[in-house]
């Protein structure tokens, strides 16, 4: 475990999408339960999370929520809460608002989604954000990464950064440098004034640019996006050196 000062002791792992992409495997699993060396996506990224010294993981469920919820009961180290969403799909946004309203997350945390996995640089990648944050200028800090250290990543870019850090999106038809990697710090100042019901995390994070307070920090490793059957394979091969 990582003896470094974190900027936050918790992290919330977005868990309840359908994994339309990740079909056929997800019509009889949540998209998390889908394994790549054995071991289902959502304890590749919570055993980072507890190598890191994060102690609690708020995991929203929808899908399968009940698979989920039993798989996760298995475990001590992260600390498991659940933030229920059986009722309604609420998508990136809605479901940090919806734990967040519910007493579930403190003034910042780490926020991260449970499809794809990374390997870390010098320093993993909770302390790259945590050396990196600036509670006093930033709502929200987005891990990023290069097109060449992203792998099965066959996009076009998603931001820009000045050279304050500062992002800004990728402009239509163009190619744009750093790829988001689903991974970020989260302050509560973020999520203040949201709507009710589904929404994407997008829409804070216009807000938080147009206010020059979304930033980003280069990711130092490598980054393996898994979203469909597809990658697994490469990804395994990429984990082993194969």
């Amino acid at each position: 475990m990582s003896g470094a000062t974190l900027a936050s002791d918790t992290a919330m792992v977005l868990a309840a999408g359908i994994g339309k992409r990740m079909r056929p495997l997800t019509a009889t699993r949540p998209k998390p339960m889908v394994k790549v060396l054995g071991k289902p996506l959502i304890d590749h990224a919570l055993d980072r999370l507890k190598d890191a010294g994060v102690a609690r993981a708020v995991v929203n469920v929808h899908y399968l929520a009940d698979t989920l919820a039993a798989h996760l009961s298995h475990r001590s180290a992260p600390a498991i809460t659940l933030s229920d969403e059986r009722d309604a799909l609420l998508e990136t946004g809605g479901g940090m608002v919806r734990a967040d309203r519910a007493g579930l997350l403190p003034a910042v945390f780490f926020a991260l989604n449970s499809d794809n996995i990374w390997l870390d640089g010098p320093y993993n990648v909770f302390q790259e954000l945590s050396t990196a944050w600036d509670a006093a200028r930033m709502d929200a800090l987005l891990l990023l990464v290069r097109h060449p250290s992203a792998h099965n990543y066959q996009g076009q870019g998603d931001f820009h950064l000045d050279p304050l850090g500062r992002v800004s999106r990728r402009r239509h038809g163009r190619v744009a440098p750093y790829i988001y990697t689903g991974i970020q710090l989260v302050s509560r100042r973020l999520l203040r004034d949201a709507p009710e019901g589904a929404f994407s995390t997008n829409l804070l994070w216009n807000r938080a640019m147009e206010e020059g307070r979304l930033f980003g920090a280069v990711h130092t490793g490598e980054w393996i996006e898994v979203g469909e059957p597809g990658h697994i394979a490469p990804a395994e091969d990429l984990l082993t050196g194969g």
